[in-house]
């Protein structure tokens, strides 16, 4: 029998130490005399098993004020999915809480028997979701990607998040084999012409849901660090109106797409009609502020998922 390695041996022991404690609800102590260690040893490999993130915590108790928020917004903006998750003054992350929410949706979504099709944004807070899922085994389903998973200069976009998804949850994954934005209007009703990339427009007419980040604009937006826009570019549509953006699409404050260059140049799947998708968006954070709430205003997301802090600005807008 091949012998483990030290360092396998020792997050073996820290799962089922982590298990113990979290699922099965042992005391350290309990634990110790199970797994013939001292207690001290008990303690330090359920520390390990969080330090590794072998262990994921999820709060499943409802919040009350959460939960009024969440309904005062499904109200305001006639959603069909609210999920506000609890605020964190003393973080500036923008992903820390949405992410976990969002991973927990998106798994409730792929836990159903009959097949779906589930399709994808990009960004960070997605990235960040995508890595809180748990492995699955989901060959019923189907799952796209509303844009490009290539860079302006060729290379594989970062916060892409379809290939890491699909090799999660083992399911049919159907990538978009393009830039976000291409040079022209032109060139984009070409390569939509292309066979692999009608089946999956195809697909985004079809889904049943769709996960999205929700993009602030300006200098520091996402289109400008991912070298898709450049700041005088940025600038030029911000003076237009532009307010946010989805997967690529310019909207202005009322919600509505931008009629530009711009977006005739986006070679993102267009969102899949809310009328019979769940598009959620998932976003928190001053900075999109504006975003998320022009993004409700007009519909094009009926679905969030934010925090308080969030919630609380857009029901006071």
């Amino acid at each position: 029998m091949a012998k483990r390695t030290e360092t396998a041996g020792r997050l073996d022991d820290a799962a089922r130490a982590g298990w113990l404690y979290y699922v099965a609800g042992r005391t350290q102590d309990e634990i110790a005399s199970a797994m013939g260690i001292s207690r001290q040893s008990a303690q330090r490999l359920v520390s390990l098993a969080v330090a590794e993130r072998l262990i994921k915590v999820r709060l499943d108790h409802p919040i009350a004020e959460c939960l009024e928020l969440g309904e005062a917004l499904r109200k305001k903006f006639a959603l069909v999915h609210v999920d506000i998750v609890p605020s964190d003054p003393g973080s500036s992350s923008t992903t820390i809480g949405i992410a976990e929410a969002g991973a927990a949706e998106i798994e409730r979504w792929l836990k159903k028997t009959e097949p779906i099709v589930l399709a994808v944004g990009t960004g960070r807070t997605l990235k960040a979701a995508i890595d809180q899922l748990p492995t699955m085994e989901c060959p019923q389903h189907r799952i796209m990607s509303l844009t490009g998973n290539i860079g302006p200069d060729g290379s594989a976009a970062y916060y892409n998040v379809i290939f890491s998804m699909a090799d999660a949850v083992k399911a049919r994954h159907y990538p978009m084999p393009l830039p976000v934005l291409v040079s022209s209007t032109e060139e984009r009703d070409l390569l939509h012409k292309q066979s692999l990339v009608q089946s999956t427009l195809r697909l985004g007419r079809e889904a049943d849901v769709a996960f999205v980040g929700i993009g602030e604009l300006g200098a520091d937006a996402p289109l400008c660090l991912d070298g898709f826009l450049d700041p005088e570019e940025m600038a030029r549509l911000m003076e237009e109106g532009a307010a946010g953006e989805i997967c690529g699409w310019m909207f202005d404050r009322d919600g509505k797409l931008l009629d530009n260059s711009i977006n005739e140049r986006v070679a993102s799947v267009p969102l899949p009609p809310r009328e019979t998708t769940t598009v959620i968006g998932l976003a928190k954070g001053k900075r999109k502020h504006l975003a998320l709430l022009s993004a409700l205003r007009g519909g094009m997301i009926n679905g969030v998922i934010t925090d308080e802090s969030t919630a609380r600005h857009l029901l006071s807008a």
